[in-house]
């Protein structure tokens, strides 16, 4: 096996990851420039090698990391749409009504309110009218049946 130097593009195939994630990654950044900073591995094996199983436990990390990196980015990337749905949902509500339109609910409210009102004392006026005329009713109703009486006794009297 031949040496060869260690740089990004190296440890980027050679570990399955992204420059990307070298690069925003602070603890792999660090490792890779170390790993740059010592040079070539020496030919008698001191030198860095990328295949101990520390640098395989460190690609499992490196790979999971980036692994979970993607999902926060797709969930920050649905979080971000869901939040324009609603902006454009309020943005849309607010446009609706303008001062005119709202101006003129204000009135339509205030008239209904005034013809709830008229009804109401309509109806109340309505109400004791039923009564008084329910009471005549009654009144009238025991007049005739006294009157009724009367005729029989002046008609049963010789």
């Amino acid at each position: 096996m031949g040496s060869r130097p260690v740089t990004v593009a190296a440890v980027v195939r050679r570990a399955g990851v992204s420059r990307t994630f070298l690069y925003e990654n602070p603890d792999a950044r660090a490792l890779v420039t170390d790993a740059v900073g010592q040079g070539t591995p020496a030919q008698d094996g001191t030198g860095p090698r990328l295949d101990t199983p520390n640098d395989t436990a460190w690609r499992e990390r490196a790979l999971n990391a980036e692994d979970a990196l993607k999902a926060a980015h797709g969930e920050i990337r649905t979080q971000r749409n869901r939040i324009a749905q609603l902006m454009g949902q309020i943005r849309d509500l607010e446009t609706q009504w303008t001062d005119e339109s709202i101006e003129r609910i204000t009135t339509e409210n205030t008239n209904l309110k005034q013809r709830v009102r008229q009804l109401t004392q309509d109806k109340r006026t309505l109400e004791e009218r039923l009564q008084a005329a329910r009471s005549n009713s009654r009144f009238q109703d025991r007049r005739i049946s006294q009157l009724e009486a009367q005729l029989l006794d002046h008609s049963q009297s010789p």
